[in-house]
């Protein structure tokens, strides 16, 4: 199988996991959804073609385990039929990790009520659940958690800065990265020497918020706690050579950050 943008599948290796981005949709990019951004300083970033915006899912395998870093959302079967042609059956899938709440992360956990990865626990941070299921309750979240109540288990996610951080998983590591959403994380992959960032909705609008940083879209909850946190996260990537991968960062999704000389913007090379 070609793994390339037709296929929407991506293949990366991080030591001994095999990690494949899996694109559920793509279409075209639209920055306007990017909040109080001044159009004479955004629009020279953007190609005269356009940029594509997508929508993605990630699938994490060893010998031992199958991870999915969020589902999608469920539209059309796209993400599991995409697992299916890479050998991994919905029953396969061991564990699934959750960036945050919003319906195009978690929509594949549950169909007519029944689980869809019916052997997996899912792991979601401890504030990311309270706030949406008891704060201010997201009631299409609750239904797709439903099936996994046995099977849920929270976390305290790590603090970008900490020297030694905890994992979940072996060789992953949640990272707080709060702003977006409430509890929203982040996931460090770390293999062999070998490391990835799955950094989930950090940005949107990949062509800008690399080199810009402080734009937020109107999706981040909390804007001055999501700039300062994307900032850091990029800051960290590129200072530490570590790839990142994000949910909404065009095919393949996956690619090096390198700090800019002014130390505010940083670019964003897709991995081949």
């Amino acid at each position: 199988m070609l793994y390339n943008s037709e296929s929407g599948i991506f293949n990366f290796k991080t030591g001994q996991f095999d990690v494949y981005t899996l694109v559920e949709s793509e279409r075209e990019g639209n920055a306007s959804i990017l909040k109080d951004a001044d159009e004479n300083v955004i629009r020279p970033l953007i190609p005269k073609e356009g940029f594509k915006h997508c929508a993605s899912a990630f699938l994490i395998k060893n010998k031992n385990q199958n991870i999915l870093i969020d589902t999608g959302t469920g539209a059309g079967g796209v993400i599991l039929e995409k697992m299916k042609s890479l050998g991994v059956q919905p029953e396969n899938i061991d564990a699934v990790l959750i960036t945050h709440l919003h319906g195009d992360h978690f929509g594949s956990l549950q169909k007519e009520g029944k689980a869809v990865f019916p052997n997996a626990k899912i792991y979601i941070s401890k504030k990311e659940l309270e706030y949406f299921t008891v704060t201010k309750v997201n009631q299409t979240a609750v239904n797709a958690l439903s099936p996994y109540k046995q099977k849920t288990e929270t976390f305290d996610p790590n603090a970008l800065s900490d020297d030694q951080k905890e994992e979940i998983l072996p060789g992953i590591y949640p990272i707080a990265a709060y702003g977006h959403t409430p509890g929203h994380t982040i996931y460090l992959i770390e293999s062999e020497g070998s490391k990835l960032l799955i950094i989930g909705d950090l940005l949107h609008i990949a062509v800008v918020q690399f080199h810009i940083p402080s734009i937020n879209a109107v999706y981040d909850m909390d804007a001055a706690a999501c700039a300062d946190i994307r900032a850091r996260v990029l800051s960290y990537a590129a200072k530490n050579n570590i790839p990142a991968g994000g949910m909404h960062i065009a095919w393949p999704g996956i690619g090096t950050v390198t700090a800019c000389n002014d130390g505010k913007s940083f670019n964003f090379i897709p991995l081949k």
